[in-house]
């Protein structure tokens, strides 16, 4: 049974919660257009913008903390915060809608006056002192005695302990009882001060919203606060707690009970003896050693949509695969923004991390939009961005570095034999992925598949592809080939197998056909010429329209990471969780077969069943492309 009072009473209504705000807003706009006094509907208008403004506090916190590139060596906790624990606090704005409740009902019960001043000194006094008199000790108490009780903390606050890397999110992650707690703990200032007549609008409004912002300071997971503050000021660590001291609470229960004043620890006794020294220690980074990854996969940003689609825009969206989202469209400029500072100003930056079975994988991201790879004055910039990030790799000591999409264009670096040419005696593994991509386009293709109608031949994909097939007697029909080309094709194929390579120079010529790769870009116009029933198996990007109805369509070559990955909580830009492109599995791969060989350039034919197998070996797993 579920405990009274743990659950919300409006979980079950989804994003419709936001509903109960209505009133609120109801009550503003219809005050508004009948011309009554600010006095009838301030307070509802206040209690929507201190909502807003609350939301903001948190999602500004949460951006900063996901942002690697600045401070990733401050992180507290170096795990990273997975899908389940995003689900979990998916809710974690309730008791933002809980707390406008209980407000608008303080102002029918108590005799609030109509127009509070703008600012009172007295009234910030008796706040300030009813805070640290009442509020910080009764919490105390309350949080050590009850919430941290046996029965009480199995039913109720387990589920705020539940999220093993504090986020400024978890802040708000908890059961309806603790936050009816907590609204009177927050309440209890606000209240007394008013009913002393010294209320005003300043300090409401600075009280709710330092309280959240020092609530998402405490779970952050990194330290902003500065050691030389408490060195040169002693008592003041008493006064204002820290990331460290409170994500001390959450690693070992027992200790760091305050809410924001370390001095109510200190005396009842439950101060952790690791406070200060281990905020000294990851605040001056003394003594920590930056954990070295073993593999990276260098990718760049797609468009302007999708540069918002990253864990320190919105967290939740890009738990979810890419898709155009109208809510973000206003957005758009501010990525525009990003998008001319990136390209003045910005070097490739961490962009996010995951751990598999004991190795840290980071993905690590050009400062450049796809546009620009094919922009020729860009090019030079964008293969030094390429080349410096190879070179900090090597000097890292990261074993493999995994090239992806336009990083590997055959027209920009040869597929990376420009960097490993230039550069013979890199340590790192340079990769392009390319063969594991085809490995999986192949095993995706049906087994008793007698011919296929192949577009994009000449690519390095589509050239290993067609070799493949012809090898295992499959007749390969390649669009549009010079003749040159297409002998050149030939030639690389057994002498007893060429007769498998068809050139073919009209799509007519695949009327038959119902198996179609596309690795050049094809139209609607030229898809109708597939007969019904066909699947278009395809490796181009951007990925062909799904035009027709009486036919399936593949997505790019994907794998499912294995099941023991550990802190993947963003998805790869149109892959569902857990999915990366094959690219990225393939760089996986080389890493976790210690494979000493660079990636570049052609792919090897002889390696695509050998590289397919040993995915398979590691647990990764293909996913099907139909749909």
């Amino acid at each position: 049974m579920v405990a009274p009072l743990s659950a919300w009473p409006w979980e079950n209504l989804g994003c419709f919660k936001y509903l109960l705000y209505g009133p609120f807003l109801a009550k503003v706009l219809y005050s508004r257009f009948h011309d009554q006094e600010a006095s009838e509907y301030g307070w509802c208008l206040h209690i929507l913008v201190i909502c807003a403004l609350r939301g903001l506090i948190h999602q500004l916190w949460s951006s900063y903390s996901n942002m690697l590139f600045l401070k990733r060596n401050s992180r507290i906790l170096e795990d990273g915060v997975d899908f389940k624990q995003i689900d979990k606090e998916w809710d974690w704005d309730n008791f933002i809608i809980l707390q406008a409740l209980i407000a608008s009902m303080a102002f029918y019960m108590f005799p609030f006056p109509a127009n509070l001043p703008l600012w009172n000194t007295k009234g910030f006094i008796a706040l300030l002192t009813l805070h640290m008199a009442v509020s910080e000790p009764l919490y105390y108490w309350m949080h050590r005695y009850v919430l941290h009780g046996n029965s009480i903390f199995t039913h109720y606050h387990s589920l705020h302990h539940s999220s093993p890397v504090p986020q400024p999110f978890t802040a708000g992650h908890a059961t309806f009882l603790e936050h009816l707690m907590l609204a009177v703990i927050i309440g209890i200032p606000i209240l007394g001060a008013s009913l002393m007549g010294y209320g005003s609008m300043i300090t409401i409004y600075s009280y709710v919203l330092i309280f959240d912002f020092l609530r998402c300071l405490g779970h952050c997971n990194i330290e902003v606060v500065p050691y030389q503050i408490f060195k040169t000021i002693p008592f003041l660590r008493y006064l204002l707690y820290t990331p460290t001291y409170h994500s001390l609470h959450h690693t070992e229960m027992g200790t760091n009970f305050c809410l924001f004043m370390p001095l109510f620890d200190a005396i009842w006794k439950t101060l952790n003896g690791k406070s200060w020294e281990l905020h000294k220690k990851i605040s001056s980074n003394l003594g920590k050693s930056r954990r070295v990854p073993d593999f990276v996969f260098l990718a760049h940003v797609v468009d302007v949509s999708a540069a918002l689609h990253s864990p320190f825009v919105f967290r939740s969206v890009a738990t979810f695969p890419f898709s155009t989202r109208v809510f973000m469209i206003p957005l758009w400029p501010l990525a525009l923004l990003a998008l001319l500072m990136m390209w003045a100003w910005s070097k490739t930056f961490v962009y996010s991390f995951y751990k598999l079975r004991g190795r840290l994988h980071q993905t690590w991201a050009v400062p450049r939009f796809g546009f620009q790879y094919f922009l020729p004055f860009a090019r030079d910039g964008i293969n030094k961005h390429i080349e410096q990030a190879i070179l900090r790799a090597d000097k890292l000591g990261i074993k493999v570095i995994s090239l992806a999409a336009l990083n590997k264009n055959e027209a920009l670096n040869g597929g990376g034999t420009l960097f490993v040419n230039k550069h013979p005696n890199l340590n790192v593994r340079v990769v392009h992925g390319n063969t594991l991509t085809a490995a999986v386009i192949l095993n995706d293709l049906p087994k008793n598949v007698e011919e296929v109608y192949l577009t994009g031949a000449t690519s390095k994909l589509g050239r290993a592809i067609a070799l493949y097939l012809c090898r295992k007697r499959v007749r390969v029909l390649m669009l549009t080939l010079s003749a040159e080309r297409f002998q050149k094709i030939q030639k690389e194929a057994p002498v007893d197998c060429q007769s498998y390579l068809v050139q073919v120079t009209k799509y007519q010529a695949a009327r038959n056909c119902k198996t179609w790769i596309v690795g050049k870009w094809i139209t609607p116009r030229e898809q109708n010429w597939a007969p019904p029933g066909t699947h278009f198996h395809q490796f181009v990007v951007p990925p062909i329209f799904s035009f027709r109805r009486d036919c399936t369509y593949g997505d790019l070559a994907a794998m499912r990471l294995p099941d023991d990955v550990q802190g993947l909580g963003c998805c790869e830009y149109t892959m569902a969780r857990g999915v990366v492109h094959a690219c990225h599995a393939g760089g996986v791969v080389h890493l976790l077969e210690g494979w000493t060989h660079n990636e570049v350039g052609a792919i090897d034919v002889d390696r695509i069943d050998i590289v397919w197998n040993a995915a398979l070996k590691h647990g990764l797993r293909p996913v099907s492309s139909s749909n």
